[in-house]
């Protein structure tokens, strides 16, 4: 049976080589075999400030880059979270079944309002809003970083409750984790996630980054002590990351890579990774740039918003009538 796949990326800083393999690829694997939704999330975005003209300009960047990394518009639904409103009042009513404490409890608020003197209540309650996202398609698969497992646990609880007090209506979904290059780890530092949101630009690979800077930062990316090329993400975190990139964007496993450069030095396994990454990125951006000067996602966006409307039009038609609320015509 065909199952539901939804997922979506914030247009907040620039894609990295992170989100294309722990995120984007597996996007691309996905849409062949299942029913898919893939956003990009603009309205999670504005829970922190941004800028009018910078959040414009990466919405419709993150959507070309689905569109170039091989998401084809006629196999999975692209299109803006804002486009789809159904979105925002279905996340009111899962606010309305969320308690204080279980946002409380999430790691990321804790994060990101650690040290701030005044925090916006859009960013304590918007995992109300990712389990609306996830609900309102009914999605039976959720591809999640390790980082967001505690957001879809948040949103089955939710489903869960949901289901119990008005009847059995939401699919409690399921995470879709891959095994290896599920989470691809800073540049500068093994033990941290590769982020778009890092102030140091030599920590992540943007996906847009020219060939030249690809270059320069992965031959200043931190290494292990010692030389050998040797997967032991417990050992040699930093090497071990390297590996996984490699693997990921050579076609290769992590055994083969370790294979190629046994008795070697880091330098050459380095300039051999920066080589594989700039092969890997190059025809993305060939054919990013062509799409955006085309003009075309406007009319991809449109065409998936309007599809995907028409799914959360009538689940949310489904919530408010188990809900009690009088309808309207």
């Amino acid at each position: 049976m065909v199952k539901k796949v939804l997922s979506g990326i914030q247009p907040s800083g620039k894609l990295t080589l992170g989100n294309y393999i722990g995120a984007i690829k597996n996007y691309v694997k996905l849409q062949h075999e299942n029913e898919c939704y893939f956003m990009v999330v603009d309205l999670h975005a504005v829970t922190v400030s941004q800028e009018p003209a910078a959040l414009r300009e990466q919405s419709e960047s993150v959507a070309a880059l689905y569109i170039a990394a091989g998401i084809d518009p006629a196999h999975a639904n692209v299109f803006m979270q804002s486009h789809v409103p159904q979105h925002a009042e279905l996340g009111w009513l899962m606010t309305t079944l969320t308690s204080m404490g279980e946002l409380e409890r999430m790691t990321q608020f804790k994060d990101k309002s650690s040290g701030k003197d005044s925090v916006g209540a859009g960013l304590f309650v918007y995992p109300s809003l990712m389990a609306a996202d996830i609900l309102i398609y009914n999605a039976d698969l959720v591809p999640v970083g390790e980082d967001q497992k505690q957001h879809l646990e948040l949103t089955r609880d939710l489903a869960g409750r949901f289901n119990h007090r008005y009847g059995e209506f939401f699919t409690i979904p399921e995470p879709f984790i891959p095994e290896v290059g599920a989470r691809i780890m800073s540049l500068d530092d093994g033990s941290k996630k590769m982020s778009k949101s890092s102030p140091n630009p030599g920590s992540f690979i943007a996906l847009l980054d020219p060939p030249d800077v690809i270059r320069k930062k992965i031959s200043r990316a931190t290494t292990d002590s010692g030389s050998e090329v040797r997967y032991d993400p417990s050992a040699k975190p930093e090497v071990s990351n390297l590996m996984v990139i490699y693997a990921e964007c050579a076609g290769m496993t992590l055994q083969q890579v370790a294979d190629r450069y046994e008795g070697q030095m880091y330098g050459g396994f380095k300039k051999d990774l920066a080589g594989a990454v700039v092969a890997m990125l190059e025809p993305l951006q060939e054919k990013y740039h062509e799409i955006r000067s085309s003009g075309t996602i406007t009319d991809i966006l449109a065409e998936g918003a309007a599809k995907a409307r028409i799914v959360a039009t009538e689940t949310l038609t489904g919530v408010k009538e188990r809900m009690g609320f009088l309808p309207y015509r």
